[in-house]
């Protein structure tokens, strides 16, 4: 019986083999956010700027009409008390000099200058700090703190500093006049427009020689010297 059933199985039959259990479905690839438009200011911080509110540069021209005030109104305290007493000592300085001084043209039109720029200062100020609020990137808000600022080292506002210390010195301690300045003052501007000519050549120089293409080397295949 077995040997009966051994012959009727087909010749060369092939054992069916397990299926093998079917794989995952894939998993769709995470979307990226899309990127936030390029509009020049930088996001946002949460809580940036809050309870701050924002300043009026027309209001900070007007509150300059005395010198550093439009600079407190924005919040720029130290700057603002640094100007007022800069405008205050210039003033007492004119309406105490007596006689004929040569220094008061010269401080005159110099504190008309510093009249203006303050003004100007303030409203630029204001806008700046309009800015900091929306985010602008590159903009901090003012500091609140009430340190002096530090004095950085320059050796050339040293010796500008000292040569003027120096004369005056030799006027009001030993009465050297000073009608040789309405003779001499030109020479300080020519001075600084030779110094800054110098500068621009010597930096006008070095980017030539910066810029300057290298010497081509020889090619791997030509015999040195060739």
């Amino acid at each position: 019986m077995n040997d009966s059933e051994d012959q009727a199985s087909p010749a060369g039959s092939v054992p069916i083999e397990p299926a093998a259990p079917e794989a995952p479905p894939p998993v769709p690839p995470a979307t990226a956010a899309p990127a936030p438009p390029a509009t020049g200011y930088a996001p946002r911080p949460a809580g940036y700027g809050r309870g701050l509110q924002r300043k009026s540069p027309m209001l900070a021209c007007l509150l300059s009409l005395m010198p550093g005030v439009g600079q407190i109104y924005v919040g720029y305290y130290k700057l603002g008390f640094i100007h007022n007493i800069i405008f205050g000592s210039t003033i007492a300085f004119l309406a105490g000099s007596s006689g004929r001084n040569t220094l008061l043209p010269v401080m005159s039109i110099s504190l008309a200058f510093f009249f203006v720029y303050n003004v100007v200062d303030a409203g630029r100020r204001a806008n700046l700090y309009n800015l900091a609020l929306d985010g602008k990137e590159g903009i901090e808000l003012p500091s609140m703190n009430m340190e002096l600022p530090g004095l950085g080292g320059s050796i050339g506002g040293g010796v500008a500093l000292i040569a003027v210390g120096v004369i005056l010195l030799a006027n009001t301690r030993f009465g050297i006049t000073l009608d040789w300045i309405e003779e001499w003052w030109p020479v300080a501007p020519i001075l600084v427009g030779a110094y800054l000519l110098t500068k621009a050549l010597q930096e006008r120089k070095a980017a030539a020689a910066h810029d300057e293409p290298y010497p081509a080397t020889d090619s791997p295949g030509e015999p040195f010297g060739s």
